[in-house]
């Protein structure tokens, strides 16, 4: 149980690489990769999994952290799936749609460093 753990928390990490790393690489032209939507994708299955984890073993969880990650993640996985829509449908990506992916994951980030 713990290397499934740790695969998870693993992936979770590479999730959050993607968005922000994307976010900040196309900073000045502000856009949603696949790759961002993929690691959207990304943290909120192994988000999902890793709390599911935690509650069958002897972790204890603060629920209402974990709420709060799971609205920002879904707000970041909502904001970059319709800006991938918008760009397969050839749409311009709103700055601020764009830098909401980014900007949310990296609160995200915060929450779950800072939030002891």
């Amino acid at each position: 149980m713990d290397f499934l753990r740790l695969v998870l928390v693993f992936l979770h990490i590479l999730g959050a690489a993607a968005i922000v790393g994307g976010w900040l690489a196309a900073f000045k032209t502000p856009t949603v990769s696949q790759w961002q939507w993929i690691g959207a994708l990304t943290q909120l299955i192994t988000g999902l999994l890793l709390v599911g984890l935690a509650e069958m073993g002897d972790g204890d969880v603060n629920n209402v952290k974990i709420g709060v990650k799971l609205i920002i993640a879904l707000i970041v996985a909502v904001a970059a799936f319709i800006a991938r829509r918008k760009i397969k449908n050839n749409q311009d990506v709103s700055k601020g749609l764009a830098h909401a992916v980014g900007g949310m994951a990296l609160i995200n980030i915060a929450v779950a460093v800072f939030w002891v």
